[in-house]
Protein backbone atom coordinates (compact mmCIF):
# COMPACT_ATOMS: atom_id res chain seq x y z
CA UNK A 1 0.00 0.00 0.00
CA UNK A 2 1.10 3.57 -0.60
CA UNK A 3 2.08 5.46 2.52
CA UNK A 4 -0.05 8.54 3.20
CA UNK A 5 -2.54 7.91 0.36
CA UNK A 6 -4.96 5.89 2.47
CA UNK A 7 -6.88 7.18 5.49
CA UNK A 8 -7.35 3.68 6.65
CA UNK A 9 -5.08 0.66 6.20
CA UNK A 10 -5.84 -2.99 6.65
CA UNK A 11 -3.03 -4.93 8.29
CA UNK A 12 -3.06 -8.72 8.47
CA UNK A 13 -1.48 -10.10 11.60
CA UNK A 14 1.26 -12.56 10.89
CA UNK A 15 0.49 -16.04 12.19
CA UNK A 16 -2.64 -14.86 13.91
CA UNK A 17 -6.19 -16.23 13.59
CA UNK A 18 -7.70 -12.85 14.47
CA UNK A 19 -9.38 -11.10 11.58
CA UNK A 20 -8.55 -7.75 10.07
CA UNK A 21 -7.32 -4.75 12.05
CA UNK A 22 -8.28 -1.11 11.56
CA UNK A 23 -6.16 1.97 12.00
CA UNK A 24 -7.45 5.50 11.61
CA UNK A 25 -5.42 8.63 11.04
CA UNK A 26 -5.92 9.69 14.63
CA UNK A 27 -3.85 6.74 15.64
CA UNK A 28 -6.68 4.70 17.13
CA UNK A 29 -5.98 1.06 16.45
CA UNK A 30 -8.99 -1.30 16.69
CA UNK A 31 -9.88 -4.80 15.65
CA UNK A 32 -13.15 -5.53 13.91
CA UNK A 33 -14.35 -7.40 16.97
CA UNK A 34 -13.69 -4.41 19.21
CA UNK A 35 -15.45 -2.15 16.74
CA UNK A 36 -18.48 -4.40 16.83
CA UNK A 37 -18.52 -4.27 20.64
CA UNK A 38 -18.12 -0.48 20.58
CA UNK A 39 -21.06 -0.04 18.20
CA UNK A 40 -23.20 -2.45 20.23
CA UNK A 41 -22.36 -0.48 23.38
CA UNK A 42 -23.45 2.73 21.72
CA UNK A 43 -26.75 1.13 20.70
CA UNK A 44 -27.26 -0.22 24.24
CA UNK A 45 -26.60 3.18 25.78
CA UNK A 46 -29.09 4.70 23.36
CA UNK A 47 -31.74 2.13 24.27
CA UNK A 48 -31.11 2.73 27.99
CA UNK A 49 -31.46 6.47 27.54
CA UNK A 50 -34.75 6.04 25.68
CA UNK A 51 -35.98 3.63 28.38
CA UNK A 52 -34.96 6.06 31.11
CA UNK A 53 -36.79 8.88 29.35
CA UNK A 54 -39.97 6.78 29.07
CA UNK A 55 -39.70 5.72 32.73
CA UNK A 56 -39.30 9.30 33.89
CA UNK A 57 -42.31 10.35 31.82
CA UNK A 58 -44.48 7.60 33.34
CA UNK A 59 -43.29 8.43 36.87
CA UNK A 60 -44.05 12.10 36.33
CA UNK A 61 -47.59 11.33 35.14
CA UNK A 62 -48.10 9.00 38.09
CA UNK A 63 -46.96 11.67 40.54
CA UNK A 64 -49.32 14.16 38.96
CA UNK A 65 -52.24 11.72 39.28
CA UNK A 66 -51.37 10.97 42.90
CA UNK A 67 -51.11 14.65 43.67
CA UNK A 68 -54.51 15.23 42.11
CA UNK A 69 -55.92 12.33 44.15
CA UNK A 70 -54.46 13.73 47.36
CA UNK A 71 -55.96 17.12 46.58
CA UNK A 72 -59.36 15.55 45.92
CA UNK A 73 -59.10 13.45 49.09
CA UNK A 74 -58.05 16.47 51.07
CA UNK A 75 -60.98 18.42 49.67
CA UNK A 76 -63.45 15.67 50.66
CA UNK A 77 -61.92 15.44 54.12
CA UNK A 78 -62.13 19.20 54.56
CA UNK A 79 -65.80 19.19 53.52
CA UNK A 80 -66.55 16.42 56.01
CA UNK A 81 -64.91 18.24 58.91
CA UNK A 82 -66.56 21.50 57.89
CA UNK A 83 -70.01 19.90 57.88
CA UNK A 84 -69.43 18.35 61.30
CA UNK A 85 -68.53 21.72 62.77
CA UNK A 86 -71.36 23.46 60.93
CA UNK A 87 -73.87 20.96 62.38
CA UNK A 88 -72.76 21.83 65.91
CA UNK A 89 -73.17 25.53 65.24
CA UNK A 90 -76.52 24.91 63.54
CA UNK A 91 -77.80 23.13 66.63
CA UNK A 92 -76.48 25.90 68.87
CA UNK A 93 -78.10 28.61 66.76
CA UNK A 94 -81.30 26.74 65.83
CA UNK A 95 -80.72 26.94 62.11
CA UNK A 96 -83.25 25.64 59.62
CA UNK A 97 -82.53 22.61 57.45
CA UNK A 98 -82.48 24.77 54.32
CA UNK A 99 -79.70 26.86 55.85
CA UNK A 100 -77.27 23.95 55.64
CA UNK A 101 -74.74 24.20 52.77
CA UNK A 102 -75.52 21.99 49.79
CA UNK A 103 -72.11 20.32 50.15
CA UNK A 104 -73.26 18.89 53.49
CA UNK A 105 -76.17 16.96 51.96
CA UNK A 106 -73.90 14.14 50.75
CA UNK A 107 -72.08 14.02 54.08
CA UNK A 108 -75.38 13.85 55.96
CA UNK A 109 -76.44 10.85 53.89
CA UNK A 110 -73.04 9.26 54.34
CA UNK A 111 -73.34 9.66 58.12
CA UNK A 112 -76.84 8.16 58.15
CA UNK A 113 -75.75 5.16 56.09
CA UNK A 114 -72.35 4.46 57.65
CA UNK A 115 -72.15 5.92 61.16
CA UNK A 116 -75.61 6.69 62.54
CA UNK A 117 -76.42 3.10 63.54
CA UNK A 118 -73.07 2.73 65.28
CA UNK A 119 -73.54 5.93 67.24
CA UNK A 120 -76.99 4.78 68.37
CA UNK A 121 -75.62 1.41 69.45
CA UNK A 122 -72.80 3.00 71.44
CA UNK A 123 -75.26 5.40 73.08
CA UNK A 124 -77.42 2.42 73.98
CA UNK A 125 -74.45 0.71 75.60
CA UNK A 126 -73.53 3.81 77.60
CA UNK A 127 -77.13 4.22 78.81
CA UNK A 128 -77.47 0.55 79.69
CA UNK A 129 -74.20 0.63 81.62
CA UNK A 130 -75.44 3.57 83.68
CA UNK A 131 -78.92 2.27 84.41
CA UNK A 132 -77.51 -1.19 85.05
CA UNK A 133 -75.66 0.18 88.09
CA UNK A 134 -78.50 2.46 89.29
CA UNK A 135 -81.55 1.30 91.17
CA UNK A 136 -84.68 3.44 91.64
CA UNK A 137 -86.29 3.79 95.05
CA UNK A 138 -89.60 2.08 95.66
CA UNK A 139 -91.46 5.35 96.14
CA UNK A 140 -91.75 5.77 92.35
CA UNK A 141 -90.29 9.29 92.56
CA UNK A 142 -87.13 8.44 90.58
CA UNK A 143 -88.10 9.30 87.02
CA UNK A 144 -86.57 9.20 83.56
CA UNK A 145 -87.75 11.76 81.01
CA UNK A 146 -87.89 10.56 77.40
CA UNK A 147 -88.42 12.79 74.37
CA UNK A 148 -91.08 11.03 72.28
CA UNK A 149 -90.59 13.43 69.37
CA UNK A 150 -87.54 11.27 68.62
CA UNK A 151 -89.88 8.30 68.20
CA UNK A 152 -92.34 9.76 65.71
CA UNK A 153 -90.26 12.50 64.15
CA UNK A 154 -89.48 10.79 60.82
CA UNK A 155 -93.18 10.00 60.33
CA UNK A 156 -94.49 13.43 61.30
CA UNK A 157 -95.67 15.82 58.59
CA UNK A 158 -93.76 18.61 60.32
CA UNK A 159 -90.48 17.28 59.02
CA UNK A 160 -91.25 17.28 55.32
CA UNK A 161 -88.58 19.88 54.72
CA UNK A 162 -86.01 17.75 56.52
CA UNK A 163 -87.08 14.75 54.46
CA UNK A 164 -86.63 16.80 51.32
CA UNK A 165 -83.11 17.65 52.47
CA UNK A 166 -82.02 14.04 52.96
CA UNK A 167 -84.54 12.38 50.65
CA UNK A 168 -87.05 9.59 51.30
CA UNK A 169 -84.27 7.01 51.55
CA UNK A 170 -82.47 8.98 54.24
CA UNK A 171 -85.68 9.54 56.22
CA UNK A 172 -86.49 5.82 56.07
CA UNK A 173 -83.01 4.90 57.26
CA UNK A 174 -83.43 7.24 60.21
CA UNK A 175 -86.77 5.81 61.30
CA UNK A 176 -86.00 2.18 62.03
CA UNK A 177 -82.79 2.39 64.13
CA UNK A 178 -84.11 5.20 66.36
CA UNK A 179 -87.32 3.27 67.02
CA UNK A 180 -85.37 0.10 67.81
CA UNK A 181 -83.06 1.98 70.18
CA UNK A 182 -85.79 3.78 72.11
CA UNK A 183 -88.07 0.74 72.20
CA UNK A 184 -85.30 -1.42 73.66
CA UNK A 185 -84.29 1.23 76.19
CA UNK A 186 -87.94 1.80 77.12
CA UNK A 187 -88.43 -1.88 77.91
CA UNK A 188 -85.22 -2.12 79.95
CA UNK A 189 -86.14 0.92 82.04
CA UNK A 190 -89.65 -0.39 82.71
CA UNK A 191 -88.44 -3.83 83.79
CA UNK A 192 -85.86 -2.16 86.07
CA UNK A 193 -88.59 -0.27 87.92
CA UNK A 194 -87.97 3.25 86.63
CA UNK A 195 -90.92 5.61 86.32
CA UNK A 196 -91.08 6.94 82.77
CA UNK A 197 -92.34 10.41 81.93
CA UNK A 198 -92.75 11.14 78.23
CA UNK A 199 -92.65 14.69 76.93
CA UNK A 200 -93.32 16.24 73.55
CA UNK A 201 -93.42 19.69 71.99
CA UNK A 202 -96.87 19.00 70.56
CA UNK A 203 -99.92 20.90 71.85
CA UNK A 204 -102.33 19.45 74.38
CA UNK A 205 -105.10 19.19 71.77
CA UNK A 206 -103.18 16.31 70.15
CA UNK A 207 -103.09 14.19 73.32
CA UNK A 208 -105.53 11.51 72.16
CA UNK A 209 -103.78 11.03 68.83
CA UNK A 210 -100.34 10.99 70.47
CA UNK A 211 -101.44 8.50 73.13
CA UNK A 212 -102.85 6.20 70.46
CA UNK A 213 -99.63 6.41 68.44
CA UNK A 214 -97.52 5.53 71.49
CA UNK A 215 -99.64 2.51 72.35
CA UNK A 216 -99.64 1.31 68.73
CA UNK A 217 -95.85 1.60 68.61
CA UNK A 218 -95.48 -0.46 71.80
CA UNK A 219 -94.66 2.34 74.22
CA UNK A 220 -96.92 1.69 77.19
CA UNK A 221 -96.68 1.90 80.95
CA UNK A 222 -95.55 5.51 81.23
CA UNK A 223 -96.28 7.52 84.37
CA UNK A 224 -97.34 10.69 82.58
CA UNK A 225 -97.24 12.42 79.21
CA UNK A 226 -96.21 16.08 79.17
CA UNK A 227 -97.72 18.19 76.37
CA UNK A 228 -97.89 21.92 75.74
CA UNK A 229 -100.79 23.87 77.13
CA UNK A 230 -102.19 26.81 75.20
CA UNK A 231 -100.25 29.19 77.44
CA UNK A 232 -97.01 27.38 76.67
CA UNK A 233 -97.30 27.48 72.89
CA UNK A 234 -95.68 30.94 72.55
CA UNK A 235 -92.74 29.86 74.71
CA UNK A 236 -89.41 28.72 73.33
CA UNK A 237 -89.22 24.94 73.47
CA UNK A 238 -86.24 24.92 75.84
CA UNK A 239 -88.12 27.25 78.21
CA UNK A 240 -91.25 25.11 78.10
CA UNK A 241 -89.32 21.90 78.81
CA UNK A 242 -87.27 23.55 81.58
CA UNK A 243 -90.41 24.89 83.28
CA UNK A 244 -91.95 21.42 83.24
CA UNK A 245 -88.83 19.93 84.82
CA UNK A 246 -88.94 22.58 87.54
CA UNK A 247 -92.55 21.66 88.28
CA UNK A 248 -91.62 17.98 88.55
CA UNK A 249 -88.80 18.85 90.92
CA UNK A 250 -91.10 20.96 93.07
CA UNK A 251 -93.55 18.07 93.22
CA UNK A 252 -90.87 15.91 94.81
CA UNK A 253 -89.77 13.91 91.76
CA UNK A 254 -86.09 13.03 91.40
CA UNK A 255 -85.05 13.30 87.76
CA UNK A 256 -82.49 10.60 87.11
CA UNK A 257 -82.05 11.24 83.39
CA UNK A 258 -83.27 13.16 80.36
CA UNK A 259 -83.02 11.36 77.01
CA UNK A 260 -83.33 13.33 73.79
CA UNK A 261 -81.64 14.10 70.49
CA UNK A 262 -82.53 17.81 70.80
CA UNK A 263 -80.45 20.31 72.71
CA UNK A 264 -83.51 22.26 73.84
CA UNK A 265 -84.37 19.34 76.13
CA UNK A 266 -80.88 19.10 77.58
CA UNK A 267 -80.30 22.65 78.79
CA UNK A 268 -81.68 24.65 81.71
CA UNK A 269 -82.30 23.77 85.37
CA UNK A 270 -83.32 20.52 87.02
CA UNK A 271 -81.63 18.15 84.60
CA UNK A 272 -80.96 14.55 85.52
CA UNK A 273 -77.90 13.13 87.23
CA UNK A 274 -76.96 11.52 83.90
CA UNK A 275 -78.45 12.78 80.65
CA UNK A 276 -78.13 11.19 77.22
CA UNK A 277 -77.85 13.07 73.94
CA UNK A 278 -78.95 10.84 71.07
CA UNK A 279 -77.17 11.26 67.73
CA UNK A 280 -78.90 13.63 65.34
CA UNK A 281 -77.74 13.76 61.69
CA UNK A 282 -78.99 17.29 61.17
CA UNK A 283 -80.50 19.91 63.40
CA UNK A 284 -83.62 21.76 62.38
CA UNK A 285 -86.20 23.95 64.12
CA UNK A 286 -88.71 21.37 65.25
CA UNK A 287 -91.11 23.60 67.14
CA UNK A 288 -91.85 25.74 64.09
CA UNK A 289 -92.61 22.64 62.02
CA UNK A 290 -95.08 21.41 64.66
CA UNK A 291 -96.87 24.75 64.83
CA UNK A 292 -97.42 24.60 61.09
CA UNK A 293 -99.17 21.22 61.18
Amino acid sequence: MERGNSTQSIILSRGSSVGSHYMVESGLYMTSFAATIFIAALITVGVLLVTLLITLTVMLESCENKSAGIIRLGKASDDHEYCKVFALHAELNKLEAEEFPSVCRAHTMQYIQEQYHLDLNFTMRVAEDYFGTSTPNRDALDVVLMDIDDIFLPQHSSVLQFNLYIGDKGAEELKHPMHMFLSGLHMKLRTSGWSLIFFTRKPEKERNATTGSLISAGYGGWSSLIMRSDDELPMESWEYISERRIKLHNQGFRIASVISSQMDALIGPCLGKRNFKLPNPIYYKLEQRIKGV
